[in-house]
């Protein structure tokens, strides 16, 4: 997981590597194939630099992504961004695009925000990811 500059042009995903859930979920979009490069920085090893105007906590406390063009999303609109890029789930891209969905999926990832602990410490209690 590089923390390099990413190339031009290039998609980027900031994910908290500490988190056994993100680290799954990230493993999961890493082993599909997208219509863009992708670069994936590990933001809990404390070596990603600042970004955009954002500290390392900032980017561990959310989701984020920086598109190809430059614009820096979190939360919900980082999700329906990177879903956009996989075939197999633009679909679900496209939905959280429609009209009011962006503010629903937004409401429902601050919720999820305030449960990550519990189900943090619930999955690494009940699995064998102990990291």
């Amino acid at each position: 997981m590089s923390n390099f500059p990413p190339p031009a042009r290039c998609t980027t995903v900031f994910f908290d590597g500490s988190c056994p859930l993100c680290r799954r979920e990230i493993g999961l979009y890493r082993r599909l194939v997208p219509t863009t490069p992708i670069a994936w920085v590990d933001v809990s090893t404390g070596d990603a630099a600042p970004v955009a105007g954002r500290s390392c906590g900032e980017l561990m406390a959310r989701f984020h992504v920086r598109t190809a063009d430059g614009r820096m999303l979190s939360g919900a609109a980082a999700f329906v961004a990177l879903w956009l890029l996989f075939p197999g789930w633009r679909w679900l891209g496209k939905l959280g695009s429609l009209p009011a969905m962006p503010f629903l999926l937004e409401r429902l990832y601050r919720g999820f925000l305030y449960v990550r602990p519990v189900i943090q410490w619930l999955f690494k209690k009940f699995t064998n990811d102990k990291q």
